[in-house]
């Protein structure tokens, strides 16, 4: 993507961000969003497909480095983020969180969080399976697979939850600890 597409696609980004802070996503239509990112109908159906998709790709585009990080799927980290991935995929994801890069923390704390918990929660669910050896520990032998998984991603997205409702005081570091302690 040359420099011109990546522009225009982060307008669009940052204008479906802005309106999806002021209205519940239902009520946005696609002619707000290319106003406000002040790019034509057609720039932005060469773009996204519909409405949906932007919001699959933003989603997309603010988790998928950190689990592309973590996998390894992309050493170059060429998203919308820049950073230094610390050795922990979790304490990446709080690092994110506390900067509030994109306006992640307030997509994932607006009434329009459960559409983005839902995108987030299932790559999660791909991280700990990768992750995994890191909980096995822990792990009852009387625990199915796919339920300790599951159980590990929603503790996750509760301590995100939490974090977020109680102001994000505490550090990446304290948060990420925090999670480890209550899986």
């Amino acid at each position: 993507m040359d420099r011109r597409q990546r522009k225009t696609r982060e307008a669009i980004f940052d204008a479906f961000t802005e309106l999806l802070s002021k209205k519940d996503y239902s009520q946005i239509t696609v002619g707000e969003i290319i106003e406000k990112a002040d790019v034509g109908r057609a720039t932005f159906y060469s773009h996204f497909e519909t409405k949906d998709f932007l919001l699959k790709e933003l989603c997309e585009e603010l988790f998928c480095h950190i689990f592309d990080t973590a996998n390894e799927q992309n050493s170059g980290h060429r998203h919308i983020f820049s950073c230094d991935a610390p050795d922990s995929a979790f304490l990446h994801l709080f690092q994110h969180l506390k900067r509030n890069d994109n306006n992640i923390a307030f997509l994932l704390s607006c009434r329009n969080n459960e559409l983005f918990l839902g995108y987030f929660k299932k790559d999660l669910k791909l991280l700990v399976e990768n992750q995994i050896e890191i909980f096995e520990s822990r792990k009852s032998n009387l625990l199915p697979q796919d339920f300790w998984v599951n159980h590990i991603t929603s503790v996750f997205v509760e301590t995100v939850r939490w974090w977020i409702n109680n102001g994000m005081k505490e550090s990446p570091e304290k948060i990420t600890s925090y999670f480890f302690l209550s899986v």
